[in-house]
């Protein structure tokens, strides 16, 4: 993954602006020498409301996606188009990463536990770490130092 070579990702979307879809390219962004291009566009909702135009344009905006990180918080909102979204990534064999709900104990629904190829919490590394590996397979080992004085 280079700035020439960004990884693809789609976030799940309903349509409307969310607080937790924003949250995660915050995350990203925070993240040294992690580059990506967003392919979701929640702010460009189908002219049709109809079922299944809601559906062509979120299919045609995961078909170049490498990665799709679902979020479970969204899932209480409208569980129908969210599964929809799991169900077209594991379709399309795109690895599916699923987000912990922010700031909740609540635990994922486990409906999207069993569709998620890794469930990750809100941790900026964490975060970059499951894309890298399910998106490239780039092994993603890192040391953590801690550092300590002994009296």
């Amino acid at each position: 993954m280079t700035e020439n070579d960004p990884i693809r990702l789609f976030v799940t979307h309903l349509f409307a602006p969310d607080d937790a879809y924003f949250r995660v390219f915050e995350y990203l962004e925070s993240q040294p020498n992690f580059y990506y291009t967003n392919l979701a566009s929640p702010e460009k909702p189908p002219r049709s409301k109809e079922k299944e135009a809601v559906r062509e344009d979120l299919r045609r905006q995961m078909s170049e996606a490498e990665v799709v990180i679902l979020l479970s918080s969204l899932y209480s909102r409208d569980h129908v188009l969210i599964e929809y979204q799991g169900l077209y990534a594991q379709s399309c064999e795109k690895p599916l990463i699923v987000m912990e709900p922010f700031g909740v104990i609540d635990p994922v629904p486990a409906k999207l536990r069993e569709m998620a190829d890794e469930v990750v919490r809100w941790d900026g590394r964490e975060m970059a770490d499951a894309i890298r590996r399910q998106a490239r397979h780039e092994d993603t080992t890192r040391w953590d130092v801690i550092e300590f004085k002994l009296d």
